[in-house]
């Protein structure tokens, strides 16, 4: 199911043939990507034949999705009925529009269904996720600034770190520890880059171990519902973090206090993912890190 075609403009294709992956094993796609203000990757994609979207790339998401608002502005979607969806944030329902295809460099799948949303990162009209490429390795370079699909999974290549994986209904889960005082907790987290900080811890570790009160927090926020349940937003600095082969020092990371049982899962986003250059192998069996030039960066700071 691939093509010729290309869907990014001339000076991305010149951009392509200076840039390639360091290794490939049979035809690989080389994609440029943008990495944005909020650690987010968007990649331009063709949709259906016709349409030029600009889409985030969702390292926990599905296939493909538009938000409302950037399907409005498109001709060639066709909306069907409401279906019950599920996502690592809970279960809602989402309108879909079958019979769809959609061109991300030279890859294209056909016959695709295409879920309607909220949001989605700033800038983009929707998301892909790692189902699109159901089946193949994914690499995704941040020194380069490519994403590249392999047909099969590379053997490990020099200079990365190999670490299994937890993957659960098309989501990756890594392991990697928190270290305060003299504890260490290993701990799962949501490879997320939708999400623009560092870390995100869930309700249940922040309150299991007391988070609030054993690290600097650098900022709060209170929030009320329409019931009166108080919800306490909070960020603060993490004195050290561990993953894979790479330690880092005074790490951002939120989580949230009060009565809402809010975040279900730990996450590790954007501006932690940013670090590494990363391969995903085609099993969904393990994740090989490597990391880059922008690991000892300033952090994002978001209000």
């Amino acid at each position: 199911m691939k093509n010729t075609a290309s869907v990014c403009p001339f000076v991305l294709l010149l951009f392509v043939a200076f840039v390639s992956a360091e290794f490939c094993l049979g035809q690989c796609d080389t994609i440029p990507f943008q990495l944005t203000s909020h650690n987010n990757i968007l990649v331009e994609a063709l949709l259906n034949e016709d349409e030029s979207v600009l889409l985030m790339f969702h390292t926990a998401g599905g296939s493909v999705s538009l938000t409302k608002e950037g399907a409005s502005k498109l001709k060639s979607i066709t909306w069907g009925s409401e279906e019950e969806i599920y996502s690592w944030g809970g279960q809602g329902q989402s309108r879909v529009s079958v019979g769809n295809s959609i061109r991300i460099g030279d890859f294209l799948v056909d016959s695709l269904p295409i879920r309607e949303t909220t949001n989605s990162g700033p800038g983009s009209q929707g998301k892909v996720g790692l189902d699109l490429f159901y089946g193949s390795a994914i690499e995704l370079n941040f020194t380069k600034q490519i994403l590249v699909i392999h047909p099969i999974s590379p053997p490990l290549p020099e200079g990365y770190a190999k670490l299994s994986v937890d993957y659960e209904d098309g989501m990756i889960f890594l392991a990697a520890t928190t270290l305060l005082d003299d504890d260490a907790y290993m701990h799962r987290f949501l490879l997320h880059s939708g999400y623009g900080g560092a870390i995100l811890f869930d309700d249940d570790f922040a309150k299991e171990n007391n988070i609030g009160s054993r690290i600097e927090i650098t900022s709060e926020q209170a929030l009320q519902d329409s019931y009166g349940n108080t919800l306490l937003t909070k960020k603060g600095s993490l004195p050290e973090f561990r993953i894979g082969e790479e330690t880092f020092e005074n790490i951002p990371v939120g989580f949230f206090e009060g009565s809402l049982d809010q975040q279900k899962v730990s996450l590790m986003g954007g501006d932690l993912i940013k670090r590494f250059d990363i391969i995903i192998d085609a099993e969904r069996q393990y994740v090989y890190l490597r990391s880059n030039d922008k690991k000892d960066e300033a952090y994002t700071v978001f209000n």
